[in-house]
């Protein structure tokens, strides 16, 4: 028999839909993501830690459940949201179905909602966070979701000790800063020639210099950017070591603050993978996977940064180029998965700065 479970907003706002997955009491931030594929890859993906995630697809979980296509061993976000979930996936890598799976990582999930409706509140007052329950929630409860805020999410999600990863042909030696890193980032260094050594966010300065990399990757990763204060720090010393580095998504904006520009939180974020990113060297404009909610103020740039890529629908900062040592970082995901490849180029960049380096030496 189905359960009733609600969804309250901190407007106020109450949906009744049915309960799947973790039968849990939990309170997030509610975000929406538009992409039309990729379920698996949105709930594996550490930058969703303390969330609750609405797909605004209205069908979810058809292919079932696909271990290799997992960004993370298991999921940070806190509950999920599907207008319908398929109960009988068919696909010839199908592994699982989605209900047990969100019973097995003890994640809830709601079903039978208006998501449409769902999205467009969120598109209009923001991001606001929510509770899901079992019994029909009273007016006080929205008073006390204002109350909710995500904290300590870098230091969740990080590995605990140092993990090397080694590729068939080993061309360059790549330190990954792990501050929610999906698995894709590691993958598309090691096709390239890359070991890659993924590292605590912890990690200090002192202690990756002295691993002698040839790169730093900083990876995406959950929560507010600001929050890292000595992470950040730690970026600040990496920059003067002249090590090849590059950012994506949360590492795209913890290099920036470490170079002294700001952050803000946008209204609903980006997340999707129908995003378009403008190359403004070439006015070229890619279409990209994100999923971010803080962005860098690009008026706030030092002088030896420039903004290399910006949002064709907002244009708010979609990447950054340093002009007088090697570092640049983006927005958005060019490992992408789901989602474009369009971008993926980017890795190339990243390998041909670390050659040039190694020529320069």
């Amino acid at each position: 028999m189905e359960k009733r479970a609600y969804l309250i907003l901190e407007n106020g706002d109450v949906y009744e839909g049915y309960s799947f997955g973790a039968e849990k009491e939990v309170v997030g931030e509610l975000v929406f993501t538009t992409a039309m594929t990729g379920y698996l890859e949105t709930l594996t993906d550490p930058s969703y830690y303390g969330q609750i995630v609405c797909q605004t697809f209205p069908l979810i979980g058809n292919y079932g459940v696909i271990p290799s296509d997992f960004e993370s061993s298991k999921p940070a976000l806190r509950a999920y949201i599907v207008r319908e979930w398929c109960q009988q996936p068919s696909n010839f890598r199908c592994e699982g179905q989605l209900d047990a799976f969100l019973k097995e990582n003890n994640v809830p999930g709601l079903y039978g909602i208006d998501t449409r409706c769902l999205t467009k509140t969120v598109r209009e007052y923001g991001v606001m966070n929510a509770k899901l329950m079992y019994t029909k929630p009273e007016a006080s409860e929205a008073k006390a979701l204002k109350e909710y805020k995500i904290t300590g999410a870098v230091q969740a999600v990080t590995v605990k000790e140092p993990e090397l990863h080694q590729a068939k042909e080993t061309k360059y030696n790549v330190v990954l800063m792990d501050f929610g890193a999906k698995r894709r980032i590691r993958r598309n260094l090691m096709k390239l020639g890359c070991n890659v050594t993924v590292v605590p966010a912890s990690t200090t300065a002192e202690e990756i210099i002295a691993m002698k990399p040839d790169g730093i990757m900083l990876s995406n990763g959950p929560g507010d950017p600001q929050e890292n204060k000595e992470i950040i720090e730690q970026l600040r010393i990496l920059s003067e070591s002249n090590i090849p580095t590059f950012g994506i998504c949360l590492g795209h904006q913890l290099l920036a603050l470490s170079q002294g520009a700001k952050t803000t939180k946008l209204k609903y974020g980006h997340r999707g993978a129908n995003q378009p990113a403008t190359d403004l060297q070439t006015g070229r404009v890619y279409v990209t996977s994100q999923n971010h909610g803080y962005a860098v103020v690009s008026d706030s740039l030092p002088a030896n940064a420039k903004v290399s890529f910006i949002n064709a629908n907002d244009g708010t900062c979609e990447g950054v180029t340093y002009t007088d040592r090697p570092m640049f970082s983006v927005q958005f995901h060019p490992e992408a998965c789901g989602g474009p490849l369009d971008t993926s180029f980017l890795f190339d960049k990243f390998v041909s700065m670390m050659q040039e380096v190694k020529n320069n030496a």
